[in-house]
């Protein structure tokens, strides 16, 4: 079994899950313009962002490359300690809530209703403008995923892989022609009461998603 399945099952209520579009695996711009593009921009446009666009970044971020049980980005041991949630405010077709994202069949079960980005963002320090982004991505981690098989090296196995996760999601977002800025400073306990999340998992990341404003 996927060590992923661990705290969501794949049996969840199919009702709370949403399929995504199938992602794209080949064409866009090369990786070395997707390099030089990437930039920290913290203003965005208030526009939605496309059920499509939502799909690639989060396949793009750690989804399942298609036809294997690879991901697109490297875990220790295959143990995968990362969770992956989108908190999305404008998407149409898309209900205002907190979604996780399932790898295993690119799609997203809602865990929670109603607009929450104003409130992830309170948690961060100083930061608030950030929710006019219609989405934002939350990387994660339960690192008993990892350490169960490394000790306590798992630890640190558990944060190299939110880092390419989110380096990922960031070239991603580059060639969409989109913007994104990886947000290290919040307030775990605020974060976690906004995310509901367990004691074992541990919030790392925001990444606010949309169009750049001009200037």
């Amino acid at each position: 079994m996927d060590p992923s399945h661990a705290r969501h099952p794949a049996d969840a209520p199919r009702s709370l899950r949403f399929p995504l579009p199938a992602p794209r695996t080949t064409g866009g711009p090369a990786l070395v313009e997707a390099l030089t593009s990437r930039v920290s921009l913290r203003r965005f446009l208030a526009a939605p962002l496309s059920r499509e666009d939502l799909g690639q970044v989060l396949w793009a971020t750690d989804g399942r490359i298609p036809g294997t049980r690879r991901r697109t980005a490297p875990s220790a041991g295959g143990t995968y300690p990362l969770e992956v949630r989108a908190v999305l405010g404008d998407v149409p077709g898309l209900p205002p809530g907190v979604y996780r994202y399932l790898p295993e069949d690119h799609s997203i079960e809602q865990e929670s209703e109603g607009d929450r980005r104003s409130d992830l963002m309170a948690a961060t320090v100083g930061q608030a403008d950030l929710a006019q982004a219609p989405a934002i991505v939350v990387l994660s981690a339960i690192p008993d995923r990892t350490t169960a098989r490394y000790g306590a090296r798992g630890v640190p196995y558990a944060l190299l892989e939110a880092g390419h996760a989110a380096q990922n999601l960031c070239l991603q977002v580059a060639a969409l022609g989109l913007g994104t800025v990886a947000i290290g400073a919040f307030r775990d306990e605020a974060l976690r009461g906004v995310l509901a999340l367990g004691p074992e998992e541990q919030p790392l990341y925001l990444l606010p998603i949309g169009l750049p404003t001009l200037g």
